[in-house]
């Protein structure tokens, strides 16, 4: 009897268990489950750092953790590709989510004992954790998904993602509301430590990628692990690879605004329970955004190129008033002129603009990186190249935000800091649209499974050779299809 057998007197049909199977193994429960991971990991992560400063009175120990936390992140975000090709999701994912329950346990700690040490080494740690995590996330979302509905899938991961954001901004504004501290109380870290360490344990019913089949039957292909000297010949020549060179400005740009939206904006212009009910909209707009940008870049035009002109141009407006909109409202305080705390109760019409300046960031932010990963997953449908494509992503990115909370830590003022990111994010727009006329093809769904054919029946796959023998139409791919 096979180990997949059902027991020998089983009541249960075997058409329910066929359905429950092919269900399990879809592209759409796969990026769902990945979504709640992130909803439990991340997601928390992400509302306790919109409070600003941690959720402490001072910023200063969550600057410097952060700084920690995206040092690493950069090196193990670029590392994180190879590592998941190497071990595997379930290995990399439970490493990697592990993490951020220390990381929040060191905030615990810090309620009590005001020594930053614990706080920046968990910062380190989880910046490694989080690489492999995002790594790999990025490998699923982009690959899973044919490239007729990669923008719904990017956009339902997104959405479940920042659900977990908006649950976790309610969270510190129910247990805060009648608290006259400048931070959060022991429960509120507690909560969040839970909330992960059910996210970590997610990673364990993830499905392996070669069992996933998508949504017009193709499977994704069966990944024969890497070893660890073609992973990192393979990740140094990103490097050099001018696709990933166009994309950098992008991704530098697509974490550094955080630290100014976070600390310069939420913490800096409102109370405690005001930052949390502030972040269940930021999430929340997040979620809309995803939705909205995604649905476009799949369905707004037949031409996958034109589809990505229209995103690029479309999100360099929205940037502009956005931006704009949020430098009228920074010329309004400073460092030195700082604003007295509004409060969405007690501070009536006060509190109307800079909220929906704060809920517009968010909007933003979510179709931005939806973009940046469409684009990403247009450039080739191999998972293993997509798998270090999304650790260039995370890498890059997370040095740009590692600068950005030691520019904060450094009193540099909010002007220059707003400044900075307008003109990056509008720096990018540019190349992204060069990236997509020479890089993007226009494809069918059926001659995107001709393409899988005839990867399906390359000579070096069939053979059991070498896998970078074979060449896609993006460089060397390091997988077999799948039986």
């Amino acid at each position: 009897m096979g180990a997949d057998s059902p027991p020998p007197h089983s009541h249960v049909p075997p058409w329910f268990l066929k359905s429950v199977g092919r269900r399990y193994y879809s592209p759409v429960f796969q990026i769902t489950l990945i979504g709640l991971v992130c909803f439990c990991c991340p997601g928390m992560f992400v509302a306790l750092n919109g409070m600003g400063g941690g959720g402490q009175l001072n910023p200063s120990a969550a600057n410097n953790a952060n700084t920690a936390l995206y040092a690493t992140f950069a090196v193990f975000g670029l590392l994180g590709g190879g590592i998941y090709n190497i071990l595997g999701p379930h290995v990399t994912l439970l490493f990697g989510c592990s993490f951020y329950v220390l990381y929040v346990g060191s905030f615990l700690y810090y309620n009590h004992h005001t020594e930053q040490t614990f706080v920046i080494v968990a910062g380190a740690l989880l910046g490694l954790g989080a690489g492999l995590l995002w790594a790999g996330q990025g490998a699923m979302m982009t690959a899973y998904p044919t490239e007729d509905r990669k923008g719904m899938y990017i956009s339902l991961f997104w959405t479940v993602f920042n659900l977990g954001g908006v649950v976790g901004g309610f969270i510190p504004f129910a247990l805060n509301y009648h608290s006259s501290f400048a931070r959060v109380n022991d429960g509120t870290y507690i909560a969040f430590m839970i909330i992960m360490s059910i996210g970590a344990l997610l990673t364990l019913a993830l499905a392996s990628p070669h069992k996933v089949i998508r949504d017009d039957g193709s499977r994704v292909t069966l990944v024969r692990y890497s070893k660890v000297s073609l992973e990192m010949w393979e990740i140094l020549k990103l490097f050099a690879d001018w696709k990933m060179l166009l994309l950098v400005p992008a991704c530098w740009a697509s974490n550094y605004f955080y630290t100014y939206q976070f600390n310069n904006v939420n913490d800096a212009l409102f109370t405690v329970r005001t930052r949390g009910l502030n972040n269940v909209f930021y999430w929340g707009a997040q979620m809309a955004g995803s939705i909205s940008v995604g649905y476009l870049l799949d369905h707004c035009s037949t031409s996958r190129r034109r589809r990505g002109y229209v995103g690029v141009i479309l999100l360099a407006i929205l940037s502009t008033a956005i931006w704009g909109g949020g430098l009228a409202n920074q010329l309004r305080y400073s460092r030195n002129k700082p604003l007295a705390k509004i409060d969405f109760k007690d501070s009536g019409s006060k509190y109307s603009g800079p909220f929906v300046l704060y809920f517009f960031y968010g909007l933003l932010d979510a179709m931005y990186q939806t973009l940046c990963y469409w684009i990403i997953g247009a450039l080739t449908d191999n998972s293993q190249t997509l798998s270090r494509y999304s650790g260039f992503y995370k890498g890059v990115q997370s040095a740009g935000a590692a600068v950005a909370w030691q520019v904060d830590e450094h009193n540099v003022s909010f002007l220059s800091e707003i400044i900075a990111n307008w003109g990056l994010m509008t720096l990018s727009f540019p190349l992204l649209l060069v990236l997509i006329s020479l890089a993007v093809k226009d494809i069918t769904p059926g001659q995107e499974q001709h393409e899988r054919d005839f990867q399906k029946e390359a000579p070096g796959n069939a053979e059991g050779k070498d896998e970078a023998d074979v060449k896609d139409k993006s460089g060397p791919v390091e997988e077999t299809s799948a039986p």
